[in-house]
């Protein structure tokens, strides 16, 4: 089973959050619906924009800890790296 680190925005790619789960897919849906976190429902943040896999819960639980402590900067610096456009992920 994979777990994941990932990172929403919203469309205007102001706001961010961070999250792990073991259903990513499963996981931006219940965002997307209003019945993910009280953060998301409220901002309008269900864009993947970042996400990475592990093997293991702690692993990422431990990922989405580090980088909820990092600065803004860093954080959007991560997204850059990957996703230099910020397009909206699909995930499959």
């Amino acid at each position: 089973m994979n777990y994941y680190c990932y990172i929403l925005s919203n469309k205007n790619r102001k706001v961010l959050y961070i999250g792990y789960t073991d259903n990513l897919k499963r996981r931006i849906s219940q965002h997307k619906s209003g019945n993910g976190a009280y953060f998301t429902k409220k901002y309008n943040v269900f864009d993947l924009v970042y996400f990475e896999i592990f093997e293991d819960s702690n692993s990422a639980r431990k990922r989405e800890k580090q980088i909820k402590n990092w600065h803004k900067e860093w954080k959007w610096n991560l997204i850059k790296k990957y996703n230099p456009t910020f397009i909206t992920l699909e995930i499959k």
